[in-house]
């Protein structure tokens, strides 16, 4: 098989990947971080939101910012394994030998991470209309927040499952192709 270490396109692939991944450690961390802290100065944060809004009758929705947050920590954990995957598939691509049964199984991981992201996002989006709503009836800031369903997700999801199939199904030609020689 053909060995294409210094395939310029690879080696984007791979950089994107790692800054990619990058970015997933970054925004966790922020998460991480902000969620402990959101319970720890829930009272802080209270305060300031009524201080903030005069005569606002209404008290800041903390649980519902916990909650988004902890989607969003959910969301970043799964696309930083799905960078991940994808990385190591660029590898076999550049190795020369990317029809493996490792690479049909990584591809199949990456559509439940996918899916998983992709299911995620409805209550995160639930949660950003409720705070768009939330901000338009606390200081009439009319935020608008677009909850339409993104099918470009839906459609990768189907085709990384595809794709595994074609995988698996070329490892195991190979394995057949091997074994006849």
């Amino acid at each position: 098989m053909t060995h294409h270490p210094n395939d310029p396109l690879l080696l984007a692939g791979k950089f994107i990947c790692l800054f990619m991944q990058g970015l997933m450690i970054f925004g966790g961390i922020i998460l991480a971080l902000l969620i402990p802290a959101l319970l720890f100065f829930q009272d802080e944060v209270s305060a300031e939101f009524a201080a903030e809004v005069q005569g606002a009758i209404v008290d800041f929705p903390l649980a519902a910012l916990m909650g988004l947050f902890l989607i969003g920590l959910a969301i970043v954990a799964a696309l930083f394994f799905f960078f991940g995957k994808l990385r190591r598939i660029i590898s076999t691509v550049g190795e020369g030998d990317p029809f493996q049964p490792a690479n049909a199984e990584r591809l199949q991981h990456m559509g439940w991470l996918m899916l998983a992201t992709q299911l995620l996002v409805i209550p995160a989006a639930a949660l950003g209309i409720y705070f768009a709503r939330f901000a338009d009836e606390v200081e009439d800031a009319n935020v608008e927040f677009n909850g339409d369903i993104d099918f470009t997700g839906i459609l990768l999801v189907i085709i990384l499952f595809i794709l595994a199939r074609v995988f698996r199904h070329g490892a195991a030609m190979r394995d057949d192709l091997e074994g006849t020689v």
